[in-house]
């Protein structure tokens, strides 16, 4: 497996084309569709939030995928959501999916969408498929068009984030690329986030799935930035099989290979997303070891993930031990203080009911400084363990937020 490139992206697979466009569906000066398209049909898979509150795009793919796990093309727009918009909005969604696949000349059934943005307001759909009808002229491929299109779903995101990785299959080069948006409401189950996989790699529909959720559950479902859980999260592949391997299936001696390669290149992905978090200035890797259950791992990890007294510790670089140890107690796990051990970035500030001393405090507040840190927390119960990225909580967070729709 190759290391990570990180001019690839949606194009750097045989076969696939993409285009982000000025649509004017919010903003009349910035880029907000984007188009991905294989030029061969595509095995397809995706993995949605678990919000019982869904935006139409979601529906609409939900259901597709359902009938058919097969597409060629995504049509994505940012600056509205398309969510808890009623029958007009599930009109809506269909209408962008037909735009597509009339505009490249498809088969109905061929297209998926997705929508980022402001919750409740109606898709202007005439701008929209417009919008789709001018990316399907400008489709091409490489370095310039990765960055374009990932620029073309941004909402509060800096800046855009998408990358690359190859790995051998069947003596054959295999490439997967990708590009994802989000920076604010984003909590494992998947975020306000969007995430487009595309492969040449030659692979079965069901085990596609099933490999698309491994890597979920390895990258997007493991971070963290605010605990809301958005009404848009979607995350697709598409693998054509332009590569030539034998189609790839559990049985097939190098799945692991792919498997792995899809692993890294979400985990890329989403790390990218907790680093751009709104107003983010610390990157944490909250690391729970030694927990009674896999289970309790989860929730302590989750807990304290989430807690926004801990992750403004996090941004006034105090070593607040206390509010981590709250949290992991209240996460609804099994936990015993006088078993538990707290460090930062490796230094020990609790230690099953002694506490570091001032001097330890200090040059723990001082390796907070980093950009990125971890906070270890051992349980000493069992053999369940966690691993959740997520950030700290800052002023800028909270303006950005207050002020959204305004």
């Amino acid at each position: 497996m190759s290391g990570i490139d990180p001019t690839g992206g949606v194009t750097s697979a045989k076969g696939f084309r993409a285009a982000g466009v000025k649509a004017g569906v919010k903003y009349a000066d910035r880029l907000d569709v984007a188009l991905v398209a294989s030029d061969r049909p595509c095995a397809a898979a995706g993995v949605f939030t678990t919000n019982q509150v869904f935006a139409a795009p979601v529906g609409f793919d939900r259901a597709r995928l359902a009938k058919a796990p097969a597409a060629q093309c995504v049509a994505v727009n940012t600056g509205c959501a398309n969510a808890c918009t009623g029958e007009a909005g599930q009109e809506a969604a269909a209408a962008m999916a037909r735009a597509a696949e009339e505009a490249l000349g498809l088969p109905e059934g061929s297209a998926l969408v997705a929508s980022t943005g402001v919750i409740g307001a109606p898709l202007p759909v005439d701008r929209v498929t417009a919008g789709i009808a001018a990316a399907a002229q400008a489709l091409s491929e490489g370095p310039e068009v990765n960055e374009t299109a990932a620029r073309a779903i941004m909402t509060t995101d800096t800046r855009p984030k998408h990358a690359a990785i190859t790995c051998e299959i069947d003596g054959k080069t295999v490439t997967l690329g990708g590009m994802c948006k989000g920076a604010g409401m984003i909590e494992p189950k998947m975020a306000t986030m969007l995430a487009f996989i595309t492969t040449d790699a030659a692979v079965d529909p069901s085990w596609l799935q099933d490999a698309l959720k491994h890597a979920a559950d390895q990258s997007f479902n493991c971070v963290v930035v605010d605990g809301d859980e958005s009404t848009n999260d979607s995350l697709f592949c598409l693998a054509n099989g332009a590569a030539g391997n034998t189609p790839l299936c559990a049985a097939h001696p190098q799945a692991a290979t792919f498997q792995e390669a899809l692993n890294a290149l979400c985990q890329v992905l989403a790390k990218e997303i907790v680093m751009d978090g709104e107003g983010v200035s610390k990157f944490v890797t909250v690391r729970v070891t030694g927990a009674e259950t896999p289970h309790d791992a989860h929730l302590v990890a989750r807990a304290i993930a989430r807690s926004p007294l801990v992750k403004t510790s996090w941004f006034g670089r105090d070593p607040n031990w206390g509010r981590v140890l709250c949290a992991a107690g209240y996460s609804g796990a099994e936990v015993d203080p006088t078993k538990t051990r707290i460090l930062y970035a490796g230094v020990c500030a609790y230690d099953c009911g002694k506490i570091a001393d001032e001097a330890t405090l200090a040059e723990l507040s001082k390796r907070m400084e980093a950009r990125a840190f971890d906070v270890d927390i051992e349980l000493g119960l069992g053999n369940g363990a966690e691993t959740v990225f997520t950030c700290d909580l800052t002023f800028e967070y909270v303006k950005i937020n207050a002020e959204y729709t305004t």
